[in-house]
């Protein structure tokens, strides 16, 4: 399925391509998309293209920081009966880099400006459906045309809906190819798939609502995505093949495999760049492969901002970065570290938001081994990167991982991942064996408690025999997981999308 657009030949023809999405690094971010809508596009500019994104102008955002200018007015949608006028202005204005980056930015006070938050509101699905119209309306108005439209996840989803219904004769539009691509298949819209009732139940064909029509809150903007946009793809090769079963299709698996024809994965990267033992100003000792030894220090700082009992390496130290819920296996993990805590001499530290259940799970743990567990529930950006350079381990026993990032940055600060085999898990960490001393990780495949504590001992066990734990370190921090690989994938993915739309229109 993949083979086709990895092992194709590029040409170098320097491509257009539009990002649109809910959010992005550096001007909002919420979650791993704005990292990927800020770094791969990045990647791809540094590769010769001309890649630009588009999303809407909140709040939060610091215009003082970002100063913008504006580049169209006057947007005008048709909105439905509530407006008196019948319709929805909103303005583009565009914010440009010292290198070169542009990002536009869709203004409307109403759903964008006089909001504190990304997410969350009861209009949500009105909002993502003015950012697929404002984008492409901001398309045709504007003098720099993409080749190619990248719509990310459901809020994006309508635009393939839109360009292949309401905008089929568009002279312009309908000419440029679009990709859908899925961070999270789970999140489908304002609805909970699991549990949507046949009356609420959006088949995709019906003619996307008027902004204050009931039904548009409850339209589905990632089975529209995958239904009309000319290529599909996923953030990792694993969960693509994976998004096609049952057990992980999350309802959609049959209408994905109509189109596993069009269906790609491609596995995100990281910041290579700010993500770099030997520079990053959060640790409290930079080190390299070379300097291993100095790595210890971090440890010493690690244990010493958790309270814990600095050892200088004579303890395993394990470590959980993320949210906290039932995806991030941490259901699993609460079975299993009580009889750990009993049997095997480490330390554990984790942080990160979510469930309360879970945080209290942590507090009471913490509470009954004071001196081995470390706990920090709320975000501050220093502290990933004080495990990722102080722990030995670090714990992402997942359900379900589209990518995962947490695994590759781990690994860039010689933080070995114990993992589920499971999407891009699987795809960016390999076994360790110790017949043929290969692999960088711990690599499990049930999803039961059993599986996880072997893993976790196989690590502790390893742990000991220092010079072989030094080797699976060093084979760990040599990974390549950097945006430009990534994104020379995701250029043949763009050239086969020019390809495919093209034969179509001249079908």
């Amino acid at each position: 399925m993949i083979s086709d657009i990895i092992f194709s030949k590029s040409n170098d023809k320097s491509l257009k391509i539009l990002f649109v999405a809910s959010e992005a690094a550096p001007f909002v971010k919420v979650g791993g998309l704005g990292e990927v809508m800020h770094s791969l596009p990045k990647a791809l500019r540094n590769l010769g293209h001309d890649a630009r994104v588009f999303v809407p102008k909140y709040a939060m955002i610091d215009i003082e920081k970002f100063p913008m200018k504006s580049e169209i007015v006057d947007i005008k949608l048709e909105s439905g009966d509530k407006d008196p006028n019948g319709l929805l202005v909103s303005n583009v204005v565009r914010y440009d880099e010292a290198d070169g980056a542009t990002t536009y930015f869709l203004e409307n006070m109403e759903y964008y400006e006089k909001r504190a938050n990304v997410y969350g509101y009861g209009d949500d699905a009105v909002r993502w459906v003015l950012l697929s119209k404002g984008a492409l309306e901001f398309i045709k108005r504007s003098e720099w045309k993409p080749d190619v439209i990248v719509a990310s996840d459901w809020q994006t989803g309508f635009i393939p809906n839109l360009v292949h219904t309401d905008y089929k004769d568009d002279l312009i539009l309908s000419r440029i190819p679009i990709i859908f691509s899925i961070h999270n298949l789970r999140h489908q819209g304002m609805f909970d798939p699991k549990f949507i009732s046949e009356m609420d139940f959006d088949a995709g064909q019906a003619t996307i609502t008027d902004f204050f029509d009931v039904r548009t809150n409850k339209l589905s903007g990632m089975r529209r995505g995958i239904m009309y946009a000319d290529v599909i793809n996923t953030v990792s090769p694993t969960y693509a093949r994976e998004i096609l079963t049952e057990e992980f299709g999350e309802g959609l698996d049959k209408l994905l495999n109509e189109r596993k024809s069009q269906l790609f994965g491609i596995l995100n990267g990281i910041n290579t760049e700010s993500l770099n033992p030997e520079t990053d100003k959060d640790l409290a000792v930079n080190y390299s492969a070379k300097t291993l030894d100095k790595r210890l220090e971090n440890q010493v700082a690690l244990q010493k901002q958790f309270g814990l009992p600095a050892t200088k390496g004579d303890v395993f130290v394990v470590g959980m970065v993320g949210r906290m819920d039932a995806q991030k296996g941490f259901d699993i993990v609460i079975q299993v570290l009580g009889s750990l805590m009993e049997n095997i001499n480490f330390q554990f530290v984790i942080i990160g938001e979510g469930d309360p259940y879970y945080r209290l799970y942590f507090e009471e743990l913490k509470n009954k081994y004071p001196d081995r567990v470390g706990t920090h529930f709320s975000f501050d950006a220093r502290f990933p990167r004080m495990i990722f350079g102080g722990a030995d381990v670090v714990l992402i026993p997942s359900k379900f991982e589209p990518s995962g990032l947490v695994q590759m940055e781990a690994m860039r600060y010689g933080c070995i991942p114990i993992v589920r085999k499971v999407g891009g898990l699987a795809d960016s960490v390999q076994d360790f064996v110790p017949e043929s001393n290969e692999g960088t990780g711990f690599v499990f495949e049930k999803y039961d408690p059993f599986s996880l504590t072997i893993a976790i001992v196989r690590a502790s066990e390893l742990y000991r025999q220092k010079k072989e734990w030094e080797k699976l370190v060093k084979r760990a921090m040599a990974q390549d997981s950097s945006w430009e690989k990534s994104a020379q994938e995701y250029i043949k993915l763009f050239e086969m999308a020019l390809r495919f739309h093209k034969e179509k229109r001249e079908s």
